[in-house]
């Protein structure tokens, strides 16, 4: 999550694409045609329009917001069985995890829309959206304080 934060208060996506789940991951899971260039031409690029937006919401003072925590509803954690979202794999799936931030002395926060487990270690899988009906960036419930996750289902 540390990379995660470092690309959102910087805008790079080259931060924080440490904290994304691994394209060689994502074509053993995806039982898709070109699982590689879905990686790139959608889940990346998507990830770079939102890591550019959540940089935006921070303004014009992002170098002074610092990472209080992500909190992780594990009660929202769920198993999402093969041949589900087009998947050949099963994996553990997370939604709406909160980044928690300080910046100007308040508490603030934005979700994670999804995390996906891939041999014991979460990643980042849609930052603002798991949908989307525009090529643009999303920042996912954007709230004061720790915000609220709200459950909501996977693909």
């Amino acid at each position: 999550m540390a990379s995660l934060w470092a690309g959102v208060v910087h805008g790079s996506v080259s931060a924080a694409v440490a904290a994304f789940f691994p394209k060689g991951a994502y074509v053993q899971l995806k039982a898709i045609g070109s699982a590689g260039s879905d990686w790139t031409n959608r889940l990346i690029h998507d990830y770079a329009l939102d890591i550019a937006a959540a940089h935006g919401l921070l303004g014009s003072r992002a170098s002074s917001a610092r990472l209080v925590a992500v909190d992780v509803p594990a009660s929202y954690g769920h198993w999402i069985s093969p041949g589900v979202c087009y998947n050949s794999v099963g994996y553990y799936e997370m939604p709406n995890a909160r980044v928690v931030y300080r910046e100007n002395g308040e508490t603030r926060s934005f979700g994670i829309a999804s995390m996906i487990s891939w041999r014991g270690v979460w990643y980042v899988v849609h930052l603002g959206a798991i949908l989307r009906s525009a090529d643009s960036g999303t920042v996912d419930t954007p709230e004061s304080g720790h915000g609220t996750a709200a459950y909501s289902g996977t693909c």
